[in-house]
């Protein structure tokens, strides 16, 4: 078992902006949000993301992650990744899910091996789904699952906020305000997530989901969701 020491560390690197998944290069469906309108200032890029994170992707992500901690086989890992895969409402969500979960898979096991992450390296390429690839490499390498969850939900609303700095745009104090807002919300939502069974994965958040159906057709783009 890791010491807290060691797990912080592993914590810190694999949601850090500098990990090679590129994340920075999504915005979940954001960018059509604020181009159509839905999120001009501070206040409704907080109630987008908090929409995001509490009804939408932000819990459901956390519920699979911790899935993907428990799983046991490689045919359990399979399963579960094909019904991730099928909960993603749109082309760019599923790009999204994908390709950071193949490039986190990738970066991960050839710095942090482990014959775990060989069930992983089996599976077709997209079915590799970030939530799912991030509990598995969890549970390899002895993270505790709800500080797991906590960071990644932190990381999930970094990135959004992120997002939302660059296209409102919005100050880096706005920005900062907006992700100690979200404190709360982050350790209830992952220990929420750790408890909850498979069959309460699910969202409402809807006008993220049509803002991604938009964002595959928008015709100047940043971000690739």
């Amino acid at each position: 078992m890791r010491t807290d020491t060691s797990v912080r560390y592993l914590l810190l690197s694999w949601f850090s902006p500098a990990y090679p998944i590129g994340a920075y290069t999504y915005s979940h469906g954001l960018e059509w949000a604020v181009e159509a309108g839905d999120v001009s200032d501070a206040a409704a890029a907080r109630d987008w993301i908090e929409g995001v994170l509490t009804l939408g992707a932000g819990r459901s992500d956390a519920v699979l992650l911790a899935h993907g901690w428990r799983v046991e086989d490689a045919a359990a890992l399979r399963e579960l990744a094909e019904f991730a895969r099928a909960l993603a409402p749109t082309t760019e969500r599923r790009l999204e899910a994908g390709a950071q979960g193949r490039a986190f898979l990738d970066v991960t096991a050839a710095a942090w091996p482990d014959e775990r992450l060989a069930w992983a390296q089996a599976l077709p390429v997209e079915l590799r789904v970030h939530p799912v690839m991030v509990g598995l490499a969890g549970r390899a390498h002895g993270v505790p699952l709800e500080p797991l969850a906590e960071a990644w939900l932190h990381a999930f609303a970094a990135n959004l906020i992120s997002a939302a700095v660059r296209l409102v745009p919005l100050g880096q104090t706005d920005g900062q305000r907006l992700q100690a807002s979200f404190e709360r919300q982050v350790a209830e939502i992952a220990a929420a997530a750790v408890e909850a069974p498979l069959e309460e994965v699910g969202g409402l958040a809807l006008l993220a989901d049509i803002a991604s159906m938009n964002h595959e057709t928008q015709y100047t783009r940043l971000f690739r969701s």
